[in-house]
Formats: structure tokens, sequence, C-alpha cells
């Protein structure tokens, strides 16, 4: 498993993100609107959000898997979840100003039938109207610095807490928030003058950000509050945020193929997409600030330093074919260095990092090495435009999956393991066709709509892609379509289910473009989409998955997030139940080898260095997660840092000893929390933070390869338990079979070796 430094762990707790986490968020969402350095205030509603809001509630009232009227009880839900959208923590209102707002609690109902929507426009003025304060607050206590001698205590968890009584106790957790973050900066080695310059540009940023929030922000906010409360998966996407969730789906969009970031005023170059226009023309580098669009060849640039990430993405994307112009300040120059004009024409970019991949893991043990397979898969993606229009080269995680598996059996492995960690689901006919990979042909999901009728659904080709050993690893981060493919493996007793628990997520959502349904009349809406739940989703078996997930088979140590992570966290998740099974025969009988496996699995990881190491930083994450409170007594915390500083040299010695890696003790200050929010660390430092985790040992995965190889170990030397095991009693593992009667070389190496 790979984790973070502890002591970056125990930063992001402690760090001040409630403050700019809203902000940020309502930034990435916003759609179309021209840049202005700070909104109209007060925000008010526009005619088109209004009708976009009435238009949404006809729809879920109607044809919602389990519709609700909007009425005062659904109100005062709406109201609550507002709230803890725009102050979850509850840092910026306080009581007095909830008292203000109790009234509204049963009128949002009303202001959504009634097209006025000036109540909720109202309560996310004040917001910003606090936010501002609140920070301008934390910058007038920057003068005179804090005293760390007493013996005061900052609650940084806040999930659980009551508003702040009035103006005197808000300001009182303001001064210990804006204590810890001047305490953090102090023990990482910062001297006062250092420390109150970057806290009054992380506040002054967090401000300018605040102010420059707009109408499209407050609707998205108050419209993602309504659908979130009629079920978890219910949501409301704005232009913006649709366009995105089409890209993500499709695996493709119209630019010049680069990944962009803000950082302070600027936006930067975080990475090129190859292949891309960026990367093709050679004359745009990561790290590079965009400070001016041009459209066309001749066409004016627009300064944009200081704008929002999403208004500049806005002028970047743009058509295929068409063209584009932009200012560079270079990476390697200061802020006052000579700016280039680069000319770039927007092509169709695929973004094939989020695509299926491969690599093989050569496993050795007592002289005997076997080559695994490795298929990440990031999601379910397919290109539902590109299908529709009859395009023979549509993107589809399916077709990427085939491909790599006749990749692989050309490569000789004798198991695969498909990676579905953290693979958050997508497209659920993906899923269905996926599975149809891996078994011949059969149902593979059943689907209940709000009527009660149930459509089973599955693969109808005969024939599989690969017939041998399989293995699917999962954890909690593997939800819906996820929880489709991994259940039907599993049912079919098909491959072995590896990892933790998934997210139990059941249910099934479809896509409501709002824009189809406008007023005759209306030109050009711009109503946006409704991802709406429609329906439910169960196991072959009849079962389930939402709430109660897909267990493995075998069970790797949990990591504690479930208690704050998956769908029994919601408190409106619809409850579990159950159908009749469908019609289906198990394929083969896992069961027949399982408990030796596991006992395998059991001896194996006993006598690991790297499992035990594993299970320590669990163990130490675990009691790090536990922690609500801190001390803002510096002689404290600057113990507490020396003992976690000692418990992370601990980890990294033994890291050492068991692969002889050295990165991390190369640059031991890289793993100590050093005061800063990620925004404000070097684009360099944090690109290197990822790379050496995507190196880091992943022992999980490992694992998960050493116990295919001891299946594969047990199908080669038992020719009846080959038959109960493999899919049809071996029918169509003629091929498989003999691939496993050749002779194999031990490996040199049994690190993950990608293939290429």
């Amino acid at each position: 498993m790979k984790f973070r430094s502890l002591l970056v762990l125990l930063a992001l707790l402690l760090t001040l993100t409630t403050t700019a986490s809203f902000a940020q968020s309502a930034a990435d969402l916003g759609a179309g609107r021209q840049h202005r350095k700070a909104s109209q205030w007060p925000l008010k509603p526009n005619a088109t959000e209004a009708q976009a809001a009435q238009l949404s509630a006809r729809f879920l009232t109607r044809f919602h898997y389990d519709a609700q009227p909007l009425d005062n009880a659904m109100s005062a839900r709406i109201y609550k979840a507002y709230f803890k959208l725009l102050d979850g923590e509850k840092v910026f209102f306080t009581q007095q100003d909830m008292d203000k707002f109790a009234p509204l609690k049963t009128k949002l109902d009303n202001a959504i039938w009634n097209e006025d929507l000036s109540a909720p426009f109202s309560i996310f003025n004040l917001y910003v109207q606090r936010a501002v304060e609140r920070m301008t607050y934390a910058r007038s206590l920057l003068k005179n610095g804090f005293n760390f001698t007493g013996d005061e205590t900052y609650n940084f968890d806040r999930k659980h807490a009551t508003w702040p009584k009035d103006q005197a106790a808000i300001d009182a957790l303001w001064r210990k928030r804006t204590m810890n973050d001047w305490l953090r900066l102090k023990l990482a080695g910062k001297n006062d003058a250092e420390i109150r310059k970057t806290l009054d540009k992380r506040y002054s940023g967090y401000i300018e950000r605040v102010r420059q929030l707009d109408s499209e922000d407050a609707f998205q906010t108050f419209m993602t509050a309504y659908a979130e409360t009629t079920d978890p998966h219910t949501d409301y996407l704005g232009p913006r945020a649709a366009q995105n969730f089409d890209i993500a789906m499709k695996l493709s969009l119209e630019g010049i193929g680069a990944v962009l970031q803000a950082r302070d005023d600027y936006t930067q170059i975080r990475e090129l997409v190859p292949g891309g226009p960026a990367a093709k023309s050679g004359k745009i580098h990561v790290g590079d600030r965009i400070v001016g669009v041009g459209q066309g060849a001749s066409g004016p640039i627009t300064d944009v330093i200081g704008w929002r990430l999403d208004d500049v993405v806005n002028r970047i994307r743009g058509k295929k074919d068409t063209t584009l112009r932009l200012e560079i300040l270079p990476a390697e120059t200061g802020l006052d260095g000579k700016h280039e004009i680069v000319t770039l024409v927007r092509k169709k970019v695929s973004i094939e990092e989020q695509a299926a991949k491969k690599k093989i893991i050569d496993v050795t043990d007592h002289g005997v090495t076997r080559k695994i397979g490795v298929i990440e898969l990031p999601s379910f993606y397919s290109d539902f435009a590109a299908r529709s229009r009859g395009d023979k080269n549509y993107k589809s995680a399916t077709r990427d999956v085939a491909k790599l598996i006749g990749e692989l059996k050309l490569a000789g492995v004798q198991g695969i393991i498909v990676d579905l960690r953290n693979n958050g689901g997508g497209s659920l006919s993906e899923a269905d066709s996926m599975t149809g990979l891996f078994i011949d042909k059969g149902p593979v999901v059943q689907v209940r709509d709000a009527n009660g009728h149930v459509d089973v659904q599955g693969d109808d080709h005969p024939g599989m892609a690969w017939s041998g050993p399989l293995a699917v690893l999962v954890n909690r981060g593997s939800a819906s379509a996820s929880e489709i493919f991994t259940a039907a493996i599993q049912d079919y007793h098909r491959g072995l289910i590896i990892g933790d628990p998934t997210f139990g997520k059941g249910t099934v959502q479809n896509l409501i473009d709002l824009d189809r349904f406008a007023q005759a009349g209306s030109q050009k809406p711009q109503y946006g989409e409704l991802k709406m739940t429609i329906a439910e989703f169960f196991r072959i078996n009849g079962g389930s998955t939402q709430l109660k997930d897909v267990t493995p088979d075998i069970e790797y140590p949990k990591n504690g997030d479930e208690k704050e992570f998956g769908e029994s966290t919601y408190p409106n998740a619809l409850p579990w139940t159950q159908i009749a099974p469908a019609k289906y025969k198990p394929v083969a009988n896992l069961n027949a080898y399982l408990p030796q496996l596991l006992r395998m699995h059991d001896a194996r990881v006993a006598k690991s260095p790297a499992w035990k190491l594993m299970l320590d930083e669990l163990a130490q994450y675990k009691k790090m997660r536990a922690k609500t409170s801190t001390s803002l007594n510096f002689a404290t915390r600057e113990a507490e840092r020396k003992q976690l500083d000692a418990i992370q040299a601990s980890f990294r010695a033994r890291q050492k000893a068991i692969d002889g890696s050295d990165s991390l003790l190369k640059d031991e200050d890289s793993s100590l929390d050093d005061g800063l929010n990620a925004n404000e660390r070097s684009l360099k430092s944090e690109l290197k933070e990822e790379s050496d985790a995507k190196k880091a040992k992943d022992v999980e995965l490992d694992e998960t390869a050493h116990i295919l190889f001891d299946a594969v170990g047990m199908i080669k030397s038992d020719p009846k338990l080959a038959s109960e095991v493999l899919p049809y009693g071996g029918k169509f593992s003629g091929n498989y079979m003999a691939s496993l009667a050749a002779p194999t070389k031990p490996a040199t190496r049994v690190a993950p070796v990608p293939v290429h």
C-alpha cells in the first residue's frame, strides 16, 4: 500500500483547507462567463437559473428512482445540505447568523417552484461576506504574532461542532486557526518575517478568490444541495461541469493538450499530453505560465493574470482546427522575464493517462518464475456520442482492455490481475461488456427501475478473451460499475476478488440535458444537466451492492477510512434490498482451492517484512487520523514532531532494508511538514512527490501477484483441480494449459516491470 509521509498526512489534517475548499470547488464548476476581477455584489439570480431550478425539480419529483415531493420537509433538508456545502466545519457563520436564516428552512421549496432564488442567494452573499471578514481578521493577527508557551489546544476536526455563539466566539476560533498556521511554519524553520509574508499572501489570496465567486457559483452550490438531498449520487451539473463530465467519460477533448493549474496569480502548465498540439510545438514546457490568450492568428491577446482557472481554460478550449495564441512566461525566467508568443492549432486530444494500462510482474519463488499480467483501469469510460455516430474507433474501456489482454497473452502471462482500486465507476454498459471478456456468455447485472421492472443485462457474445486464472483487486474506492464487474466475476466464480470491501453503491444514474426541455422561443439556454438516479442494480445472485458492498474472497487490512468514506456514511443512502436471482450457473468452483490459497497467503505475509511494514504504517496512520485536536504549545509540538520524525526514519530504514530504496533517505526533509498549502510549494517539488509515490513499492499488488502465482502452480500440478477452478471445466483453456507446459526461465528481477 502506498502512503505519503506520516507527517504530511498529519499536516493535511491540521492545515487551513476549509477556507479555500468551497471557493475553489465553486471556481472549478463555473462555466461560460467572461472574466471579471471581482463580482458585482450582492449576487443576484437570473431568469435562466430560476428556470433551470424549476425544471430540475419537475424531473426529480416525478422521475427519480425514489421520487420525493419538494415540500417543506425537503426544504429543511436542502437548507441543512446547503450550509454543509458552504460551511461544513462551522468556521464562517455564527449561531447569530443561523438564527437570522432560520425562517428560510421551510421556504426553499417555494424559492424553486416560484422561480425566486433570492433566499438561497441571500445565504450565499452572507457566506462571501463572512469569509472575507474572517480572512481579514486572520491577516490582522499577523502583525503582533503569537505566544506559544501556553497550554492552549486547537480542535481542527469540527464536523460535529456547534456554531460559534457570537462574534467573540468566532474570533477566538480564528485566532487559534491562525496560530496553528503560524506554528506549523515555525516548526518548519521559518522566521517570523517569512511566516508573516507567507500567511498574509495565503489569506489575501483566499479573499481574492472568494470575491471572484459569482451568481453561477451560488446557483451551482444551491442546486447541488438540492440534488444530493434526494440521494447521494444525484447531482446538478452546470454547463462547465457537464462539459468536464463528458470529457472524463470519452477521455478526449478539443484543445491544446495541456493540464493547467492555478498558482498565485498565474495559470501554470502542469503537464503536457503526449501528442497534443502544445507538446508537438516544442515551445511550451511544464512550469511555463500563461499570461495572455488570443483567439485566431491575429486577434487581440487578453491578459489573464489573476483570472480564475476555469475562465482561462474556457478561453483555451475550442473547436478542432481553430487557432489561438498564448502569451507565455517561460518557467526558467523570473516574473520579469521576456514573454513569448506561441501559436497553436486546437486538435482532438486523447487523455491516455486515464485509459487502461498494462504491465507484467515477474514473480519468482523457489526458483520458479511466472509472469503475471496487470491491467489497471481508472474508470469504465466510453465515448457515447462517437459510438452512436457509428464511429468504429470510439473510445471504450472494454475495447482497450481486450487489446491489452491480447498483448499480455502474446507476452506469455499465466495469470491476469484487473486492478480496480479507486475506480469510481462510469458506464454500466462498459461494466457489462467487460465482464463478457472473461465469461462465455450469460447475465451480468440486473437493473430495476422506479416502476419495479427488472431488466437482466448480460453478455450475448460467445467466447472469452482470457480463460486463465484471474484476480480482481479492489478497495473502498472501487464503486458502481466497478462493483457490477467485480460482483459478476465473484458470482460466476470466474476469478478471485482480493483487497478491501468496495464502496457499496448500487444505484444507476442517467444524464438529462435540461437544454432539450427549454421553453419555446428560448435562445441558447444554459440550463446544464441533471445526473439523476433512475434505477438500482442487483447482482445476478439477487443481492444488491447498495450499502453491503462486495466483500473480497481474500481480504487485506482496512485503512480505517471506511468510517468516513463509502455509501454507508451517507445519511440519505437508499436501503439495501434484494430480488430473485437471475438464471445463471457458476463457471467454476474457486472454493476448491481458495482455503489453501488463503493459508499460503497468511503464511507468506506473516514472514514478509514489506507486509509488516505496511501494517505498522497503517496502524500509525489510523492513530493520526483519530486525532481531532493538537497543542498550540511550541515545545509540545516540537517534541511530537521529533517523535513522528523518528517513526518515519524507522520506516524509511526498514524500506531500504527491504528493497534497497534510498530515495527517501536522500531527501529526508521532504517527509516533514513544511507548513505550506499545496499551491504554495514549487511545481517541481510537487511533481517529484507524485513521481516518488508512483515508484513506491505496491505491497498489495505484489501480494496479489503472488496469490495468482500460487494458483497457477496448483492448477499446473493437479489436472483434476484445474478442471474445477478454470472456467467451464477448462473447455476454453486449451491454449492456456499449453502455455503452462512451456519452460520458464527464472527472472532476474521481481519488481513490477512495465511492458511497452
